[in-house]
């Protein structure tokens, strides 16, 4: 199956992306592995390197990737100066340790500071790095306007909440970057605080005038107007809704967790089902139409399932190979890179085939294509 080039009728429901990046975050919480959370970046890396547009949501990808960097070496500093449960035989420096009180018993600051103790400080950061990293990629790849429209009635307000919230980060990176841009072609330095602050300013003001701009266009077409409804279906309304939110939240709690697999999924599945009944009613209140409603493709579901596969896969490979999955800290050995889960994880490459293809890089490639064919004669 050959991948179009995108359009405003083939583009691929956002949904589905982050159903996909949701996958490889909930196979990065089920290891600390750093061959395969390492696999997981590059999977992740990949399918945005080649399906991400030139839209400004889709340059935060970096921004994740440094603020999953600052996570490590937060941690490591942590674990460094606090010190850490593993125990640990190969101490790498002793530093002066601060008395506590009593009451403090369990903490310590400074002391003996151990190659087991950092190691496990590395896999446990790396790990939530790799989560972070994950959302980015759905953040890059996914619109959020399109994200919008395909919420339910219900959740619309709190919906469009989070989508400024989603594009704020992405627009302020472009921002800093056009900026940074201007004082270069002027001959001013772009790095150090100096500069820092200067940007700033014009960054604070173009967020002003965008979230000004954004309320009166947000009041012009009606936001936050709702029909009237019974009493007693608001009231079942929300008894299903947080009824249901809850069953979600403890059945994925058991699912991710080491223990509490067999009532995570019935619960998991309860929940959904009340949830999404509170939502069709919650959907009642709602008085605006849709244009153009997203539809969910062959591709989307292939992408979405992709994700899907590989957060189960790893799943159940963490039932017959746990160690391969969570290699020991205590003692030090090298990890290991298991062979089917790191096969499971190459299902998420799947994106890279069967979503559209971005205009600019189809683009791009018909452009390099045509100049190679006109400097074939003069050669």
């Amino acid at each position: 199956m050959r991948a179009p080039q995108a359009t405003r009728t083939t583009a691929l429901h956002a949904g589905a992306w982050w159903l996909w990046a949701l996958g490889l975050a909930t196979a990065a919480s089920r290891t600390t592995n750093p061959l395969l959370l390492g696999l997981l970046v590059g999977v992740a890396g990949y399918v945005v390197a080649v399906r991400r547009t030139d839209a400004p949501w889709a340059r935060s990808y970096g921004a994740f990737v440094k603020l999953g960097l600052v996570v490590i070496g937060i941690r490591l500093v942590f674990a460094f100066v606090l010190g850490s449960p593993i125990p640990g035989t190969h101490t790498l420096v002793t530093l002066p340790e601060v008395p506590l009180p009593d009451w403090a018993e369990g903490v310590r600051i400074g002391g003996r500071v151990t190659a087991e103790g950092m190691v496990f400080a590395l896999y446990d950061g790396l790990k939530l790095a790799t989560l972070l990293i994950c959302v980015g990629a759905a953040n890059a790849l996914a619109n959020p306007s399109r994200l919008l429209k395909s919420l339910p009635g219900a959740l619309y307000e709190a919906g469009v909440a989070v989508v400024v919230a989603m594009t704020f980060a992405p627009n302020l990176v472009a921002d800093v970057q056009r900026l940074r841009a201007a004082r270069r072609l002027r001959g001013r330095p772009d790095r150090g605080f100096t500069a820092l602050l200067q940007v700033g300013l014009p960054v604070l003001e173009g967020a002003l005038e965008r979230s000004v701009a954004l309320a009166a266009a947000m009041d012009a077409r009606g936001y936050g107007r709702s029909a009237r409804v019974p009493r007693a279906v608001r009231h079942t309304t929300s008894a299903l809704t947080l009824g249901g939110l809850l069953g979600v939240c403890a059945g994925t709690y058991g699912l991710l967790g080491d223990t509490g697999a067999g009532y995570g999924l019935p619960l998991l599945l309860a929940g959904l089902a009340a949830a999404l009944a509170g939502l069709w009613l919650g959907g009642r209140r709602s008085v605006r139409t849709r244009y153009r409603p997203e539809r969910w493709g062959p591709r989307a579901c292939l992408v979405a399932a992709s994700g899907i596969a590989v957060a189960g896969l790893t799943i159940w490979a963490g039932g017959y190979a746990p160690a391969a999955l969570h290699p020991p800290a205590y003692p030090l050995t090298a990890p290991v890179l298991p062979l089917w889960p790191a096969a499971a994880l190459l299902v998420g490459l799947l994106p890279a085939v069967v979503a559209p293809a971005p205009a600019a890089t189809v683009t791009t490639a018909a452009t390099t294509t045509a100049r190679t064919a006109q400097k074939e004669p003069s050669q």
